[in-house]
């Protein structure tokens, strides 16, 4: 048998201690002992050389376990190594046997094994979460949990440079208290957000095409495709450098160049095309790349966080499509980051479609296509956890429901309307059938001077009291519009300027993660989850509340709306109170029954005390005043509303 089965811990601690080999627990049957969901590798080794070890070669391995039977695709890892990454989604006996398109190779097909699953105990599910099993729908579709049932709430923050050198791997501990500064590393930041509550950060695989070189952040080559639309290094003036090209003809878009979007050791995820100047060669991987994102995606996973990875961003989609098979391209890259990592609980997102400008993008009815593509290529997810995409506006817009885009399995709104008029694109997915999770993953970004960060027009001083109400508006006003999965922060710091450059109109990040909007997110958690896992059976019913916002309050701002789900039995229901909100009357509520009412205070989150309503005949209940005694309020609020005895 010509293969090697290693257990992902360590994995990880080949990483922080260099090269160990570990031999599995051995049962009396002599097969190794490894725990449910945690990941497996099978390492493969080609015997027969190939010209292109990346396009020329697909492997797998047939699974066999317990309600389980799926094909598993393996991905090249340099040199003539495949690696197949595995879980045993449930306690019992699991069986494989690999394969590959090359039928010849002895070292690629044929090869077989068997291992022992055993389950976790509570007290080590209490430890790592992620050993409850992957992120999937809940039965109702509405929201999120654990394979065991245990509910989970995303708490994210938006990292989207978080894969690249910017935030290195450092092979190191942090101190627990840590406070971000100059020269954070990964598990600094993983460290602090985690003191936070947050279980989740998001992330971008690869960023194709930038580097900091002699040409503008945004540009196209002589036949009028562009390369890239990069964030710009602030500070290095490229404009001097124009026209500096032999081959003439270029288009430029501003004046500063492209950040570096290497890893911490410079390589770059593709090599670059000798045909196409500017341009990644989309048909050469390098794995080299990809094993500093394998610490981090790693690391993730050992402290409980379930990462929000996403292939590309949007503009890599022009000169993908112009120089190469774009569909058939493209899913061997997706497959290639769902075969090198799903085998871990993640979230994925086939593409980072922040906005869709015909220069800097394909369209997102072509990015369907070819995920579509993939999907009946290389089939679902393989151990079922959710795909989705981050969105300019909303997924339901940009590519339809269920059959219109059957690799979708949870819809998102994103990156504008950052305003009032996103609750009205939510609740329209919450009401789509089949029902969808549904998430923001693009709120109002604090610290962020852009005209779509701007509510109503306001812009405010980074980390001002305003700043960071907006922010709070956009996490409470989202979730109780439907998008129970959870919520996603984010600051301008999602590039992640760092040491040797300019903040310009992005701050340094580990100034960005001393936000307060990043610290209060923890209270949503609290509030959401107060009453456990009845959240998930909410209801929007923002129509019951009367007034549901104040006299003159703007569509396109963030002040005096409120917000309401409430459970189909009217015994639950969750408020939000914007800022400037008017007292409300609850209407059609059960009649004559007692509501016990708990105001909650987004800011502090903590809760204040219960006080008991009885509602009239015709099921209203009149909310007496707000905690801070002023109407209109002067600050947002929060309300739990649970049905009492009395």
């Amino acid at each position: 048998m010509n293969s090697k089965f290693i257990t992902s811990r360590f994995f990880l601690i080949t990483f922080l201690m260099v090269c160990n080999v570990f031999i599995v627990k051995a049962k009396n049957n002599g097969n190794p002992e490894i725990h449910t969901w945690e990941m497996q590798e099978i390492v493969l080794e080609a015997k027969n050389e190939y010209e292109n070890f990346y396009t020329d070669v697909t492997c797998w391995v047939d699974l066999e376990g317990p309600d389980f039977s799926k094909r598993i695709y393996g991905f090249w890892n340099g040199d003539n190594v495949y690696i197949v990454r595995i879980v045993a989604t449930k306690a019992g006996l699991w069986t494989w046997k690999s394969g590959s398109n090359q039928p010849t190779d002895n070292g690629l097909n044929n090869n077989t094994g068997a291992f022992n699953a055993i389950d976790w105990t509570e007290n080590e599910k209490e430890q790592n979460p992620n050993r409850r099993g992957f992120v999937k729908q809940t039965e109702n579709g509405h929201a999120l949990e654990y394979t065991d049932g245990t509910p989970f709430f995303m708490i994210g923050d938006t990292w989207l440079a978080g894969s690249t050198w910017r935030l290195p791997f450092r092979n190191a501990t942090t101190q627990k208290d840590y406070v971000p500064g100059p020269g954070i590393g990964f598990e600094d930041a993983i460290n602090y957000r985690d003191n936070q509550g947050y279980n989740s950060v998001s992330m971008i695989a690869t960023f194709p095409n930038w580097e900091a070189d002699n040409y503008p952040s945004t540009y196209a080559d002589s036949s009028g495709i562009f390369l890239r639309n990069a964030w710009e290094k602030f500070g290095y003036d490229v404009s001097n450098m124009k026209g500096t090209d032999a081959s003439g003809g270029l288009s430029y878009w501003g004046t500063f160049t492209s950040k570096n979007m290497r890893d911490e050791y410079g390589n770059l995820p593709f090599n670059m095309s000798d045909k196409h100047k500017g341009v990644s060669n989309f048909d050469y991987i390098n794995p080299e790349y990809f094993k500093s994102l394998d610490k981090k995606m790693a690391f993730l996973s050992e402290q409980g966080f379930v990462t929000l990875l996403e292939t590309v961003r949007r503009d890599a989609g022009p000169s993908w499509n112009a120089y190469f098979d774009f569909n058939e391209s493209f899913a061997r890259y997706v497959q290639y980051l769902i075969s090198r990592y799903g085998a871990y609980n993640f979230i994925f997102s086939g593409i980072h479609l922040d906005w869709i400008p015909k220069e800097f993008s394909l369209t997102a009815n072509q990015f369907n296509e070819a995920l579509t593509y993939h999907l009946e290529k290389y089939g679902p997810m393989p151990f079922g956890q959710i795909h989705t995409t981050l969105i300019d506006r909303s997924t339901y817009k940009a590519f339809g429901h269920d059959k219109d885009c059957p690799w979708l399995t949870m819809h998102s709104v994103g990156n504008k309307p950052r305003d009032h008029r996103v609750s009205s694109a939510i609740d329209t997915l919450f009401n789509l059938n089949p029902p969808y999770p549904a998430i923001n993953f693009e709120p109002y970004y604090t610290g962020w001077n852009h005209s779509i960060n701007k509510p109503n027009g306001e812009r405010p001083p980074a980390n001002s009291a305003r700043d960071n109400y907006f922010a709070r508006a956009q996490m409470y006003g989202s979730v109780l519009s439907g998008a129970l999965s959870g919520h996603v922060h984010g600051t301008a710091a999602y590039d992640i300027t760092t040491i040797g450059e300019p903040e310009g109109v992005r701050p340094h990040f580990w100034e960005a993660l001393k936000y307060d909007s990043g610290s209060v997110m923890q209270h949503l958690n609290t509030f959401m989850l107060s009453e456990g896992k009845k959240y998930q059976n909410l209801e929007p019913a923002r129509k019951y509340v009367n007034p549901n916002k104040s006299s003159g309050s703007p569509e396109m701002g963030l002040d005096g709306w409120s917000y309401m789900m409430r459970t189909p039995k009217k015994d639950f229901a969750l408020l939000y109170f914007e800022n400037q909100s008017v007292l409300p009357e609850l209407i059609d509520f059960t009649p004559n029954v007692f509501y016990s009412l708990t105001w909650f205070n987004p800011l502090s989150g903590i809760w204040g005390n219960s006080i008991s309503i009885k509602t009239n005949k015709k099921g209203v209940l009149k909310l007496l005043e707000f905690p801070d005694k002023q109407n209109p309020s002067i600050t947002d609020w929060a309300l739990k509303i649970m049905q009492t005895t009395k």
